[in-house]
């Protein structure tokens, strides 16, 4: 059974596009600055076909949209990302798998589920990989964006592989985990800055949970064990497998990097829900995280109602690792998601920070970027455009980059008032300004998640 009802992730810029195109030469409106040479990338979902069912906007395949820049100019391409399922559904010519809202399909004859590598991207040990946190991420060429296959670190790979994998700067090591459904609910792995699986160890934590990010500081790893819970059991009563538990509290569990289990410190907050971390950083006796919190999430449901508790702010948490206390407060109220650090200080302790100023729509956009100056308490907007709504907004460094911020942030912005797509290049030390460039995309660049900045 097709869609029938109106979906808000089907319409408008949520609407899928059907050309890959290629185009050189784009329209520059201002000036891209000569030293920003590299490609920015931009994953999210993209339906190639109608979806079975209900349709929920995490389920569409992985579409990559990049933008090179060389020389002040600048090209475009936008390709599917061809995992396995792409591939099926592509030669039966219609969707064979379900949604996140639609019952389970163990007994499918294509296998129980399609892994979409839709979600983010990161680069390591000179490879670009398209994550999904469901399973084993997909390495891509560059700049070409072509899908080399699932990368599997030499068949090493013995989970699934977090959206949100983090790249230490100085040592050049990538730390992920993968949860599932059976014990042991989390396994945590640490790859080498040569792209070598090192090692991996089994968490152990109550019951299976929704674990979409984590956090990395100089000497640990913090994952977050939050009452989104997946049960069997309620399934089998005919309740929702899927459910947040108001009454369970939260926990964060500090992992020195290198060690395993028997080393994790839990620490317990109220029950809250965190998609994506900020930084986390060491000080003193405390390991300290910024994230973006809510109270709870009903984002899997098929009713996603904005109740305010259910819209997340920026917080900070203080776990003193001595006397086993917890702080945790509210940074800024106004409404933000996807948060980017300049990615050279991951892990070390921050003066800035950027995040999606969230439009009061009923579906999820961004107005603007927030900048932070987690300093002084403070921070600044830049503002779309009425109309206007952009997405993650990714730090670039300049390569003088001898401030923190001396850089640039890089986002597609869609005009509904035109229904036209650009990159916008912000100076991210003069965020209230207009842009410095504005890139014009000649076809529409469909609303998505995840982007990175990779230097050529």
């Amino acid at each position: 059974m097709t869609v029938t009802t109106a979906n808000p992730y089907l319409e408008g810029n949520f609407a899928p596009v059907k050309d890959e195109i290629t185009s050189d030469a784009l329209k520059v409106i201002g000036t891209i600055p000569p030293e920003l040479s590299g490609m920015f990338l931009r994953n999210g979902p993209n339906p190639q076909w109608a979806p079975i069912g209900q349709y929920h906007w995490f389920d569409g395949d992985g579409m990559l949209h990049g933008v090179h820049i060389n020389n002040g100019k600048a090209t475009y391409r936008n390709r599917y990302i061809r995992t396995r399922g792409f591939h099926i559904e592509n030669q039966v010519g219609k969707a064979v798998w379900s949604g996140l809202l639609e019952p389970p399909q163990p007994n499918n004859q294509y296998g129980p589920g399609k892994n979409t590598a839709n979600t983010a991207l990161v680069w390591h040990a000179g490879q670009l990989l398209a994550t999904w946190e469901g399973g084993a991420p997909h390495a891509i060429k560059t700049p070409e964006l072509d899908t080399i296959g699932e990368y599997t670190y030499n068949n090493k790979l013995t989970s699934a592989f977090t959206a949100h994998p983090k790249v230490d700067p100085v040592t050049g090591e990538m730390m992920f985990f993968g949860y599932g459904f059976a014990p042991p609910y989390v396994k945590y792995s640490v790859v080498s800055a040569t792209g070598e699986l090192l090692r991996t160890v089994p968490i152990d934590i109550p019951m299976a949970v929704m674990m979409h990010d984590f956090a990395i500081t100089e000497n640990y790893t913090i994952f977050m064990d939050l009452p989104l819970t997946f049960s069997i059991q309620r399934m089998q009563q005919g309740l929702p497998g899927l459910m947040f538990e108001r009454n369970k509290p939260s926990r964060f569990g500090i992992l020195p990097r290198h060690g395993n289990n028997s080393n994790i410190r839990w620490f317990e907050t109220p029950a809250c829900y965190i998609f994506h971390t900020l930084n986390a950083y060491e000080e003193e006796d405390e390991v300290v995280l910024i994230a973006c919190r809510m109270s709870h999430t009903n984002v899997l449901m098929s009713e996603n109602t904005q109740e305010d508790g259910g819209i997340p702010r920026l917080y900070r948490w203080k776990f003193n690792l001595k006397t086993g206390s917890v702080c945790e407060e509210m940074l800024d109220d106004t409404p933000s998601e996807f948060p980017r650090i300049n990615e050279n200080l991951q892990g070390r302790k921050t003066r800035y920070g950027y995040s999606g100023k969230i439009a009061p729509t009923s579906v999820p956009l961004f107005d603007g970027v927030i900048k932070y100056d987690l300093e002084k308490s403070t921070s600044q907007i830049h503002n779309f455009g009425k109309g206007c709504y952009g997405g993650e907004a990714v730090f670039a460094p300049s390569n003088k980059n001898t401030h923190e911020d001396q850089g640039w942030l890089i986002t597609f912005v869609f005009d509904s008032n035109t229904e036209t797509s650009e990159l916008v290049i912000i100076n991210a030390q003069d965020i209230t300004s207009e842009p410095v460039a504005r890139v014009l995309i000649p076809q529409r660049v469909p609303y998505g998640f995840h982007g990175a900045w990779v230097s050529f």
